[in-house]
């Protein structure tokens, strides 16, 4: 007897319909949110006019701990405007080797500011190597470039999906301290770091200067991230915000999802978690897959598919085959494959893409 779980894998690909785990940014605005950007006031952003922009900032701000906060169109964008307004032009930027704003923010500190970047290497927790971080400041010699600024990554997307504990990011930060050097957490992803931990997210904005979160992620606004300082950063943020395009005049119509997002969304990201670690304690159930369950702290997770002589394969017919019977992988040129839980994705569909790759693994 065919199980509904395998019933509904054959509908799926029958009908064009996916389970999509590529990543959640591919996450629908809520009824919720329809409604507030459908009765959104606004006003014009770049004059600081819009009133419920004003209201989203002032929100993350405190739900951040900081004082100040600003609206900006994407992750990429804000993580851009710190590093402008941390480092004077030519500074070199410490960064670790598989954070986003190192692999996949198209070399921004290079190109926008001049900035050589150094790569820490990442520990498999997410965290930065303690000991080559520490000999990696530099500035002291004529010859040099000197360090401007620290960026932290949390959760560690290439890593896993890992969070940074406070005491981690205290621990990572105190050497750029112990220099007057600022401080810049990429937290994307945040708000599942706080509630995979049970802390409020100011816990973890507490050891940096300032701090990106994205309000289209796991949140799932449509559009729109936060970057939050004290008020003097926060003022020469805009500058560089209006520098690379980001002034979207009547933005409250934006700004009234994230609302939401921050008030009705953070909670339910424990959900993700929880699906997350179904779906790896599933994949470790194949043989032919390598995967390590108990690594999956948030809502990503990588595998890899063993080869006939236990040694890693080729990803691409495994991501090719999930994707014809329905369900959409990120199939990385490491040998991993990605998959990210999100809003809109239940326990039943898990089930399904379970069904579909232990199927597919077994032909």
């Amino acid at each position: 007897m065919t199980s509904s779980y395998e019933a509904r894998v054959g509908a799926l690909a029958q009908t064009g319909r996916a389970i999509d785990l590529r990543s959640d940014t591919v996450t629908h605005p809520t009824p919720a949110m329809r409604e507030a950007m459908y009765h959104a006031e606004v006003g014009d952003d770049v004059y600081g006019e819009d009133p419920t922009v004003n209201r989203l900032e002032a929100l993350a701000a405190e739900r951040l701990g900081k004082e100040a906060a600003l609206f900006v169109p994407t992750g990429t964008m804000g993580n851009a405007i710190a590093l402008l307004t941390h480092c004077r032009r030519g500074d070199e930027i410490l960064i670790g080797a598989r954070a986003h704003m190192y692999l996949y923010e198209v070399g921004g500190a290079a190109r926008l500011n001049g900035s050589p970047v150094r790569p820490i290497p990442n520990l498999a927790d997410g965290s930065l190597d303690r000991a080559v971080l520490a000999r990696a400041f530099l500035g002291d010699d004529v010859h040099e470039a000197r360090t401007g600024l620290l960026c932290l990554e949390d959760t560690q997307n290439m890593c896993g999906g890992r969070v940074l504990s406070p005491e981690t990011l205290r621990e990572l930060a105190t050497p750029a301290h112990a220099r007057g050097l600022p401080v810049h957490l990429d937290g994307a992803r945040l708000f599942n770091a706080a509630v995979a931990l049970g802390l409020p997210v100011r816990a973890l904005a507490a050891e940096v200067e300032s701090v990106m979160c994205c309000l289209s992620k796991g949140l799932a606004a449509p559009v729109g991230s936060i970057l939050a300082g004290s008020t003097a950063f926060i003022d020469e943020a805009r500058r560089g915000r209006k520098l690379l395009g980001g002034g979207m005049r009547q933005a409250g119509i934006l700004a009234a999802a994230g609302i939401v997002a921050l008030t009705d969304m953070v909670e339910r990201l424990a959900e993700d978690h929880t699906h997350a670690k179904q779906l790896a304690d599933g994949l470790a159930e194949i043989p032919s897959l390598a995967i390590a369950p108990e690594t999956v702290e948030t809502n990503i997770l990588f595998f890899g598919v063993r080869g006939e002589d236990g040694q890693p394969a080729d990803t691409t017919p495994l991501v090719t085959a999930a994707a014809q019977a329905g369900i959409l992988l990120s199939g990385g040129d490491d040998g991993r494959i990605r998959a990210v839980t999100h809003h809109g994705i239940t326990a039943a569909d898990i089930e399904a893409v379970l069904v579909a790759i232990r199927r597919i693994q077994e032909a």
